[in-house]
């Protein structure tokens, strides 16, 4: 359970740094010879956390990742698997076996991405409905 906290308690702290009413962190060093931050990055809040909570160091990982591949998103990642622990929280609360859970989530990952597969569509063959497809993603 202390695992559980920690890993949603990093995923609460970015949370709020969301949307058009996304709040500003202040980050003081633990230095003296540090200088005191205000940012509402994600990605940069969750680099200056020191953590020992192992469930939180995944989280905060997997947001560097994200950082690295995609170079947005980290914040909503982190937020992302905050919500599924505090789920899966829940219901290991109501005695079902993580085992479980995770089978559920691997099943929820397949049928997700079979759906997108599914109601994906592909003009990169027509070179108007490829610019047209640009333009709306823009």
């Amino acid at each position: 359970m202390a695992a559980f906290m920690g890993a949603i308690a990093v995923a609460d702290i970015v949370k709020t740094t969301l949307g058009p009413k996304g709040m500003d962190k202040i980050l003081q060093p633990l230095t003296e010879q540090g200088k005191v931050t205000f940012t509402n990055d994600g990605a940069t809040i969750l680099k200056s956390i020191p953590i020992e909570n192992p469930a939180a160091k995944i989280i905060i990982d997997t947001s560097k990742t994200q950082d690295e591949e995609v170079g947005d998103g980290t914040t909503s990642v982190a937020v992302f698997a905050g919500e599924l622990l505090r789920e899966a929280q829940k219901l290991v609360n109501a005695a079902m076996h993580p085992m479980t859970i995770i089978r559920g989530w691997r099943k929820a990952v397949k049928v997700a991405r079979q759906v997108l597969e599914d109601s994906a569509i592909d003009n990169s063959a027509d070179p108007e409905k490829f610019r047209d497809d640009l333009f709306n993603i823009a």
